[in-house]
Parts: structure tokens; sequence; C-alpha cells
């Protein structure tokens, strides 16, 4: 029993002039080849043109897709940009303020110049940078960067003694770290 899949071998009653027409036995007319190899070679070139064409389109996919990625990045670069800027108005806004203000008297333009500190203060923090200029807690090089030590007078070693410049943001978030000044032991 053959499968279905398999050529079925059968035995037709050969005439005088058929006996050169049995299986295998070339004609006059047949040069000897054989058609299952063309028809198998026809068919590989016709699968490698078809993945050719699928290579190609993926390689035309991929370059569309860098080419969508970089302008979804330069649109979210500049949607950042410009919160950030905008957070940043208000605070050009009250220097013009103050610099109005600056002919009523010394006294106006400082509170005007402190106002404005506030403001961009409070803007960073919005922003997820939140100052940092606290004294008297210990001294931590994730959060501080000592620039000088005084002496200790009476509340310890590692203690942050005075702020020279206020550091913004936390951990790996962190803009700069608090420029300070710590105690030491006396010698």
């Amino acid at each position: 029993m053959s499968s279905e899949h398999e050529p079925m071998e059968m035995e037709f009653p050969l005439n005088e002039g058929d006996a050169a027409h049995e299986p295998g036995v070339p004609t006059e007319g047949d040069s000897g080849k054989q058609q299952a190899p063309v028809a198998e070679s026809e068919e590989q070139s016709q699968a490698v043109e078809e993945l050719r064409e699928r290579w190609q389109r993926a390689l035309a996919d991929l370059d569309n897709l860098r080419k969508r990625h970089g302008r979804e990045l330069e649109r979210e670069r500049f949607v950042e940009r410009a919160r950030t800027a905008a957070a940043l108005l208000p605070l050009i806004d009250h220097l013009e303020l103050a610099l109005e203000h600056a002919e009523a008297g010394e006294s106006s333009v400082i509170e005007g110049v402190r106002a404005v500190r506030d403001e961009a203060v409070s803007t960073f923090e919005k922003l997820g940078f939140p100052r940092h200029d606290e004294t008297g807690v210990p001294f931590d090089p994730t959060r501080h960067e000592a620039v000088g030590t005084v002496e200790d007078d009476g509340v310890g070693p590692g203690v942050v003694r005075e702020v020279v410049r206020p550091g913004y943001g936390d951990g790996v978030d962190q803009l700069r770290p608090a420029a300070v000044t710590v105690t030491a032991r006396r010698e």
C-alpha cells in the first residue's frame, strides 16, 4: 500500500513500438533531462526571491522604525524643554517686576529678589529637585560635598556646620550635592 504522496507504479501492456517508452528509457525527442530537477530549481528560485523580498521589506520596516523613533524622541525632548521653560517663565516675570520696583528703594529690590529666589526654589521642587540646605545634620557623602572642616564645638564630629552652596535633588535624581563645611575632632 502506498501513501498519498508517493507515486504509484502501474504496469501497462506494451505494444511493439512502445518498448522505448518504458520508465527510465529515453526516447528520441527526450534529451535525457529529467523534468523534476528543473521544477525544483524553479521552486527554489521562487523561494529565494520571496525570501529576498521579505528581507527587503524587513529592512525597510526597520528603517521606518528608526526614523519614527527618532522623530518621537525629538518630540519628547521638545515637550520636556517646553515644560521646563514654561515652569521658569514666572521667574522671569518676577525679575521684571523687581526691576520695575527698583526705583522705589533698596528694601523693595531685596524683597523682590528674595521672592524670585523663593519662586525658583519652589519651581525646582515641583520639577522634582528639592533644595537641601540643612545645618546640624550628619554629613552624608551621597548628599553633601565637604569643602572645608571646622573644629568640633560640642556637637560632635561629622556634622554639617555651614552650607556654602545648597544642593538640589535626591539620590540618582540629584542635580548637585550641597557644598558644606563639616565639624572635625580637635587634635
